[in-house]
């Protein structure tokens, strides 16, 4: 099946930047619709942002738009997360996902059926 590694993750002051990676293997990359998704201490696991399989069509939480931005490099087989302008209330684990989209939403918030291990955020105020 599908591998997720993601990397990238560590302690930053508000306002800094940080870049996460997120490494796929075991099946063909662009099958896929690839999101990030975080879950800070004690609550749930919220989506964060989607990259359509060839790019071209990108998704983000309220939260996060105009700071965070999602790419893909279907070559390397890699996802990243350019984090900006980070807030305290953006600590979490951050965790990859991955999924088949045959129908519906090109860049959907639910629905992923592959995870990474997360990578954790710390950002200090």
């Amino acid at each position: 099946q599908v591998q997720l590694v993601e990397s990238g993750g560590g302690l930053v002051q508000a306002g800094g930047s940080l870049r996460l990676s997120c490494d796929v293997s075991g099946r063909t990359f662009t099958w896929y619709v690839m999101g990030w998704f975080r879950q800070a201490p004690g609550k749930e696991r919220e989506f964060v942002a989607a990259i359509s399989p060839s790019g071209d069509s990108t998704e983000y939480a309220d939260s996060v738009k105009d700071r965070f931005t999602i790419s893909r490099d279907n070559a390397k087989g890699t996802v990243y997360l350019y984090m900006n302008t980070l807030r305290p209330e953006d600590t979490a684990v951050y965790y990859c996902a991955a999924q088949r989209v045959l129908s519906g939403p090109p860049v959907p918030r639910v629905g992923y059926e592959y995870w990474g291990q997360g990578t954790q955020v710390a950002v200090s105020s």
